[in-house]
């Protein structure tokens, strides 16, 4: 029986206990807070790939959907108040936060925006959706901040995996000017020591022309600073110049990052494992292809459904105590989702995936831990910076 037909078992026979005591007769309200600041808009070389509206809360949407299903004949549902705010609008979010009293909160935002929320309402739980940034899950944790998207280094780690496993020793990288490029690129450094290889050579990204009619000789010729190399890492977060990077460069050698292997939390190209279904299912409700935030916002709440059923609808502190000790969450990625208990980050598959395929599943096979393969991805608690989960 597998873990997902296990639990829907599990709830179903909950269900049908509740229905016959009469415990059902009282619906019972899960309030959720939806709190999004908008991200500042930036210059694009490309309109391609436009930013949806309605990214993460389409997630949050077809979590509500899922969670009630169960919740309707088992006396309960899910209720999601959406705060929409706009740039920077930190003292209209507080506001907002006071004004609600929803226990659980997902959090569409910048990582300085987030710490600046959690501090001063620890009565409630908190998920990151948005965020991928290392400090949040070391030196800048929060005790109450879970983080359901995966940081930079379990990104890198994944894709630095691939390489070891290919044998391609030889490094080069080209870091772009934004500053989540920076972190990745940070993220590629520290990865590449982690695993015994290093970076040789670097560029920064200088071109600022028109590359639709130019990349042919601009990228040529910046990639020829690179010397030989047997792969190029491009920390693009945004996809702004790496889509004119391939068949572009001096050396024709396999491109990873930006719009070449990603490494990700999620990807319209999952099919395995039953993912075709939730893919289906997300695209008949929002009418456009599942990505990574809304796959956080789905599984924050799908696990926070899993832990009211698991511990009997408890308090905010033994939901909270169960994710971080108990939870075995069925993710659609081939392996349980738990949560770790030093830095609250969840465990989880990275995909590594192009345009049209997922190509593997960290962590890849051989790269072994003592407790959980999933835990050679991203820091593991002995590097751990996070002391907030200790005290």
């Amino acid at each position: 029986m597998t873990r997902l037909l296990k639990s829907f078992v599990f709830a179903l026979a909950v269900g049908l206990l509740a229905a016959t005591t009469g415990v059902a007769d009282d619906k019972r309200n899960i309030d959720v807070l939806y709190l999004r600041i908008a991200t500042p808009e930036r210059p694009v070389l490309s309109n391609l790939d436009p930013i949806p509206e309605d990214l993460g809360l389409a997630g949050a949407n077809l979590a509500i959907a899922d969670n009630n299903t169960t919740g309707g004949f088992m006396g309960y549902q899910f209720v999601m108040e959406t705060v929409d705010l706009g740039e920077g609008d930190l003292e209209a979010a507080q506001s907002a936060l006071q004004g609600s009293a929803a226990p659980y909160v997902l959090l569409d935002m910048s990582a300085d925006e987030m710490t600046s929320l959690v501090d001063g309402n620890e009565a409630r739980l908190f998920f990151n959706i948005r965020s991928y940034d290392d400090k949040l899950r070391g030196e800048d944790c929060r005790a109450t901040l879970l983080h359901t998207l995966p940081s930079y280094a379990m990104r890198t780690d994944a894709l630095m995996q691939f390489v070891l496993k290919k044998r391609w020793n030889n490094l080069a990288l080209v870091t772009g000017a934004a500053s989540e490029d920076a972190m990745f690129a940070d993220a590629l450094r520290k990865s590449s020591r982690k695993f015994g290889l290093s970076i040789a050579v670097e560029e920064p990204w200088v071109l600022d022309g028109d590359l639709r009619r130019q990349a042919g000789a601009e990228v040529h010729l910046l990639t020829q600073k690179l010397g030989d190399y047997d792969v190029l890492f491009v920390a693009d977060e945004h996809n702004d110049f790496a889509r004119y990077l391939a068949y572009n460069t001096w050396e024709p050698r396999p491109i990873l990052g930006g719009d070449g292997l990603r490494a990700t939390g999620w990807n319209r190209v999952n099919e395995q494992w039953g993912a075709a279904q939730l893919q289906s299912r997300f695209r008949d409700l929002s009418g456009r292809d599942m990505q990574d935030v809304d796959y956080a916002a789905w599984v924050a709440l799908r696990a926070v459904d899993e832990a009211q059923l698991r511990t009997n609808f408890a308090e905010i502190d033994g939901i909270r105590s169960f994710l971080l000790d108990g939870i075995e969450l069925a993710g659609f990625k081939g392996r349980p989702l738990s949560f770790r208990n030093w830095n609250g980050q969840m465990r989880q598959p990275i995909g590594l995936t192009h345009a049209s395929a997922l190509v593997a599943m960290a962590p890849l096979e051989g790269f072994l831990h003592a407790r959980n393969e999933l835990d050679s991805l991203g820091a593991d608690e002995p590097e751990s910076q996070c002391t907030a989960f200790g005290e």
